[in-house]
């Protein structure tokens, strides 16, 4: 009798066990699912802010072509043919996911150096109340905007990886120039950071087809 007591003790006792022990598992499944949700979420929010503001600031800088050769008078189309030296070269570099936001970030810093030099051209040849003046404004301020969520991305991506430096590097801005050389200048500039602006879109929508941010969960 007591051999048979025992037996229904220790039988309750394991189903109680078996019991408990479910309920733990499922909690640490429920725990870890919030985890990666949270993770996931924070670095999926500013993939999709990035995505969609380097499309926007890509569609304005179309726009802004077209208003910057309607102010520079005739030949105004000839001015993005011509060569200029030490222009930021549109395209995106590196292997990696990490070398190629890191690139785009520094890319960024240099477009936005010599975007701040044709505003200030354009600011001595244009009128106060000149359309373009406002979309230069625009765009510069959307892509310093730009700068900082891909700092976040990269940041949220890589969290061990050593952070960007804000202070770019050292670009070569060119001498005093002439008005033609000015409006050749600013042609060029736009010109070439509008194809920037395509190739940044496309990397982070490859980064969000490719799933990096539940990669890197």
């Amino acid at each position: 009798m007591n051999g048979h007591v025992k037996i229904m003790n220790f039988q309750q006792f394991m189903e109680k066990a078996t019991t408990l022990l479910s309920l733990l598992l499922v909690m640490a499944v429920d725990s870890t699912r919030t985890v990666a949700a949270s993770r996931n979420q924070q670095c999926g929010n500013p993939l999709q802010q990035t995505l969609k503001l380097s499309r926007l600031i890509q569609k304005e800088s179309v726009d802004l072509i077209k208003t910057y050769k309607a102010s520079q008078g005739e030949m105004s189309d000839l001015f993005c043919k011509v060569s200029v030296n030490n222009i930021p070269d549109p395209n995106i570099s590196g292997m990696e996911h990490s070398k190629r936001i890191v690139s785009i970030y520094t890319h960024l810093q240099d477009f936005l150096l010599h975007f701040n030099r044709v505003y200030d051209q354009q600011t001595d040849l244009q009128s106060s109340t000149s359309p373009l003046l406002t979309e230069l404004e625009i765009v510069r301020a959307r892509s310093i905007d730009l700068g900082e969520l891909i700092n976040s991305l990269y940041q949220s991506l890589f969290p061990n990886l050593p952070v960007l430096d804000p202070a770019g590097r050292p670009t070569t801005l060119p001498p005093p120039q002439n008005v033609f050389q000015q409006k050749v200048y600013g042609c060029v500039v736009l010109k070439t950071y509008k194809e920037f602006l395509l190739n940044v879109f496309q990397e982070l929508r490859t980064l969000k087809k490719n799933k990096m941010c539940i990669r890197r969960i």
